[in-house]
């Protein structure tokens, strides 16, 4: 088993938007990609790409996640980054989200990422060295109506990556949040298609649904390309010392500071306009 000199980072989530730029962002920067998808013809199509690297990694399949890690350290002999990143968006009303839609949501964005992070949390101890990066959102730090499932997944993604940081202080391993707004991906057109778990006919919030479906839905403002997440992941992967959170986007710096000024219920008023 050898040990490689460059940076080795696996992502999960590669099969498009943020993951995969992400990805060729940091090969073209000579760092040792890993991107990982779900679906096995996704993985084929990052091997067409040049990813000779790329695996098939489902983050709810617990011998997936194994296998991975595995592989990866006997032809690497580390891992100095795993980047949790895959996860959607479950739209709908709180009353329309079905409890088994719910819990598929939390299946990935809660779930997923918890056994991927207690699978390379003990390596990473035992090399003395290692960061994790956690996909939040902005909405893992204020919440917004028709989201509910997508916002009580990213709330427990922070309270899980809070208590981490401070359960592995001092041990070398750094444990990072990104808490992203909107980003130019295919995010919101998969969040569309989980409209099919929701009995719109039977919705008060019909109307609203079915203006989302048709594209008539509010202007999302401060929009960033997927790079600008590339762009923070290579500046975590250089720096010594990572600070426990980065925003992405001007909406995450506005949202974020109110929430530390404004009263629960001005914010709430201020939230209902976004």
């Amino acid at each position: 088993m050898k040990k490689s000199n460059n940076t080795v980072i696996v992502i999960t989530g590669c099969s498009s938007g943020i993951g995969r730029v992400t990805a060729k962002y940091l090969k073209e920067r000579f760092i040792t990609v890993y991107p990982t998808a779900r679906k096995a013809e996704d993985v084929e199509s990052l091997k067409q790409e040049g990813f000779e690297n790329a695996m098939k990694l489902d983050v709810r399949d617990h011998n997936e996640i194994k296998s991975v890690i595995s592989k990866v350290l006997k032809k690497e002999g580390k891992i100095d980054v795993w980047f949790n990143n895959a996860g959607y968006g479950q739209m709908g009303a709180i009353e329309d989200v079905p409890t088994d839609t719910l819990r598929e949501q939390f299946e990935t964005n809660v779930f997923g990422l918890h056994e991927c992070t207690r699978q390379i949390v003990p390596i990473m101890r035992k090399q003395g060295f290692g960061k994790i990066i956690q996909h939040s959102s902005v909405l893992g730090l204020v919440a917004l109506p028709m989201r509910g499932a997508y916002n009580a997944s990213k709330y427990a993604v922070e309270g899980l990556t809070d208590t981490l940081r401070l359960e592995l202080m001092g041990s070398g391993v750094y444990v990072t949040l990104l808490n992203t707004g909107p980003v130019t991906s295919k995010f919101r057109e998969n969040a569309l298609k989980t409209l099919k778990n929701i009995e719109i006919n039977h919705s008060r919030f019909a109307t609203k649904y079915r203006k989302a479906l048709r594209g008539e839905g509010k202007r999302v403002p401060f929009n960033l390309p997927a790079i600008a997440v590339a762009q923070k992941v290579h500046h975590i992967i250089l720096t010594d010392r990572p600070k426990p959170r980065y925003y992405i986007t001007k909406a995450t710096y506005i949202l974020g500071y109110l929430k530390r000024i404004l009263s629960t219920s001005m914010l709430d008023r201020v939230l209902l306009k976004v």
